[in-house]
């Protein structure tokens, strides 16, 4: 659930982090390893994400959500027990945050920004 409310927040800054939209689900999806690119790709995440959101809906609860990360751990572990699956998929999100990559500094000395301005 901390989870949950991480990624619900997260680049909204208006967000209570109660509700969580599209763009934030395929982040914790992609982040915790649910979509893994095979099994589980970005078109099931967004296919799950419309059928578990209410009708005219734009974001999900945490309800919505518990019953979307069910129904992709499905389809990530084939084969295995209701109960295994929720363990793995719970396993995979435990105590994440949500990835804040590429955001690379530059030496200082030498370089030009994209303006020609020495540094």
């Amino acid at each position: 659930e901390k989870t949950f409310h991480r990624f619900a927040a997260f680049g909204e800054s208006s967000s209570s982090g109660t509700e969580m939209n599209n763009k934030n689900f395929s982040k914790l999806c992609k982040d915790c390893g649910i979509m893994d690119g095979k099994t589980v790709t970005s078109t099931d995440v967004d296919i799950v994400f419309s059928k578990v959101k209410a009708k005219n809906a734009r974001t999900i609860t945490f309800q919505q959500f518990k019953e979307a990360v069910k129904e992709l751990g499905q389809k990530r572990f084939k084969g295995k027990s209701p109960d295994e699956v929720l363990e793995n998929i719970y396993g995979l999100m435990e105590g994440k945050d949500p990835a804040t990559t590429g955001a690379t500094l530059l030496p200082r000395t030498g370089w030009k920004n994209i303006f020609g301005v020495k540094r």
